[in-house]
């Protein structure tokens, strides 16, 4: 019988792993077609391979390529840690921002937009206080959590969401003051958006974000313990606090890298690695690496959508269309796993 078992879970997985390929590759081509008059699938694979017009290869390679590359290291690395952080704490509905770290983000943008710095640009100013304050706020929810030398995982969670409302508020506030001219640039950070990513800053972005999955993916194994309960773990010989710090630290690092640049995108950590667990069951050995796969997939396609919705209003904030998606998926989940969230 566990053969059967085994050979039905590896055929499984096959097919999981046939079906995001492609749609990962049609999710490419979609967002690398977009411009005013959309271009057809065969003249985006014509200007990657070099063959198409000035106009349609200054489309695909100059213009999309960037918001592309983007989409697919921020959606995997918001999807890797979205299965992380569900695994550290063992809950189904942790996310990437957990710890507040969209909020410290937030705060951090909205400071650069109000509060401009003379002879320095807002394009380095912006990502660079977005990424500080988010690792400061995951700073002070660790501090904050920390009793006796020890940290608890709930009272790790009730500090994130004390310092998230904290922090939103500052951000709402900051929202208020501002003008008008800057107010809409703070409201259409927070809901997201790739479309003013250039390739310095993915030069920036791409080596954290890489690393930060690769150092996530070596703890899967780990993970798999931890999920059994803390004790268990420690019997199997994981150092389960040691393992939880340091993937908090990478997580954060990671989440800071990937929203620095397009803003606050959500749900992606959440609904990505659950449709995994629910296909394919909870080893993180497998889950990860797909959920960083899907994740890109999944913001490409957001992205497309953000981008042909509604044509007469522009380009919709990517965290609109992220949210529509999401949102009926988080409403599920709690629906069907109320009894493990305490209702």
């Amino acid at each position: 019988m566990i053969p059967n078992n085994r050979n039905k879970m590896k055929r499984r997985l096959l097919l999981t792993i046939a079906v995001l390929a492609a749609i990962m590759f049609l999710s490419i081509l979609l967002d690398l077609s977009w411009a005013a008059t959309p271009l057809s699938l065969g003249e985006v694979w014509d200007a990657l391979m070099g063959n198409g017009s000035w106009a349609n290869d200054r489309i695909v390679n100059t213009l999309n390529a960037p918001r592309v590359v983007a989409g697919i290291y921020v959606g995997a690395a918001l999807g890797v840690t979205g299965g992380v952080m569900q695994a550290i704490f063992r809950n189904p509905l942790a996310s990437p921002y957990l710890l507040g770290l969209s909020s410290g983000a937030s705060l951090g943008a909205a400071v650069a937009i109000l509060f401009t710095i003379p002879f320095i640009p807002l394009a380095i100013v912006q990502p660079a206080l977005a990424f500080i304050f988010c690792l400061g706020t995951m700073l002070l929810v660790y501090m904050l959590s920390r009793a006796g030398g020890n940290v608890r995982t709930e009272t790790l969670i009730l500090a994130g969401v004390a310092i998230s409302s904290l922090v939103s508020a500052a951000v709402s506030f900051l929202t208020y003051i501002a003008p008008s001219d800057k107010m809409g640039d703070i409201v259409f950070w927070s809901m997201g958006s790739l479309s003013k990513v250039t390739w310095a800053e993915m030069a920036f972005a791409i080596p954290v974000i890489a690393a930060g999955i690769i150092l996530m993916l070596s703890q899967s194994k780990n993970l798999n313990a931890i999920m059994l309960g803390d004790h268990h773990a420690m019997d199997l010989g994981v150092d389960v606090r040691k393992v939880r710090l340091f993937l908090i630290i990478v997580s954060s690092l990671v989440v800071a890298a990937a929203v620095a640049f397009v803003g606050a995108i959500g749900f992606i950590g959440l609904v990505i690695p659950h449709i995994f667990r629910m296909l394919l069951g909870p080893d993180n050995r497998m889950i990860l690496p797909l959920s960083a796969f899907g994740g890109g997939a999944f913001i490409l396609l957001c992205d497309y959508v953000a981008h042909t919705a509604a044509p007469l209003y522009g380009v919709m904030p990517i965290g609109v269309v992220t949210a529509f998606v999401g949102a009926p998926f988080f409403i599920y989940l709690l629906s069907r796993k109320r009894s493990e969230v305490g209702w």
